[in-house]
């Protein structure tokens, strides 16, 4: 089957996502290594750098599984779920939204359109989970919401259409990433800068301190094997000392904070773009 898409449709995140990179692309772009092959993504989220530089040839892997089986579902049977998502938007209603959310569906279909509709009508489209594994953010606020952009998915399904899509933790890039030819961009939990810097439980196990050193030991051994390795993180003494140390370039990111559970701690903050190479776009000084 042929996707039609719009001309005017270019690829870009089909989710709205907390730490969602759409906005950094542009300050990223002169950090890009100059040649790879194959792209790496273990930390998948809204996949807005897989989009900007659709490689030819990437695996891309995230441990929430119903976000794995949504871009499954994007890049398989994109038009079985815009059908799936226009039957949400006809529907939309407070009431409905809470049955929805309660009801998780039971096939990978039926998921994938209950997560894309939830994203675009919950809370800032937060993906937060309780300990049990269950989403549990409240409506949003939207007087229209685009629940069913089609051109947009029929744009992201033709991106996706050569990739690989796993359900794995970030570790399992170890056995793929081996060479120069890969290039492996890593978009963790952000270490926390404050205490109220945890505003959202991305599954039921957080991402902690010894997450970040089990992080920077991948990190160090694909750098190691001659893998390009670029990871973005918070602007903190922690994580600036623990990839210095293993001889990483270290690049400050001007980034907008947009949520944060003070209203006061929102907007422009520093973060840390750091990478285990130097043949980057950037002019010299």
């Amino acid at each position: 089957m042929v996707i039609q898409i719009s001309k005017e449709t270019c690829p870009r995140p089909f989710l709205k996502w907390a730490g969602g990179k759409g906005r950094l692309i542009q300050q990223y772009i002169p950090y890009f290594p100059k040649n790879y092959k194959t792209y790496y993504e273990p930390f998948l989220g809204g996949g807005a750098v897989f989009f900007y530089l659709q490689p030819t040839a990437a695996a891309l892997t995230d441990i929430n599984a119903e976000l794995v089986t949504t871009y499954r579902c994007v890049r398989d049977n994109v038009e079985d779920l815009i059908w799936l998502l226009k039957e949400h938007q006809d529907k939309h209603s407070k009431d409905y939204y809470y049955n929805v959310r309660d009801n998780p569906g039971s096939t990978d279909l039926e998921k994938a359109a209950r997560l894309i509709y939830l994203n675009k009508t919950c809370f800032n489209g937060l993906y937060r989970v309780n300990s049990q594994g269950k989403f549990n953010v409240p409506l949003g606020r939207y007087d229209n919401p685009n629940i069913c952009p089609e051109d947009l998915l029929r744009a992201d399904s033709v991106a996706l259409s050569q990739t690989q899509i796993q359900h794995e933790d970030f570790i399992k890039v170890l056995n793929y990433a081996t060479s120069s030819d890969d290039f492996v961009f890593f978009d963790p939990p952000y270490h926390p800068i404050s205490e109220t810097s945890y505003f959202t439980a991305y599954s039921p196990n957080s991402f902690n301190k010894k997450d970040q050193e089990r992080l920077r030991d991948t990190c160090a051994e694909l750098a190691n094997r001659g893998v390009k390795v670029m990871i973005c993180n918070s602007d903190c003494e922690f994580i600036r000392k623990i990839y210095i140390d293993i001889n990483f370039e270290v690049h400050r990111i001007k980034a907008a904070r947009t949520i944060n559970s003070n209203t006061k701690n929102r907007g422009m903050i520093y973060e840390l773009l750091i990478t285990s190479f130097k043949d980057f776009y950037l002019p010299k000084q």
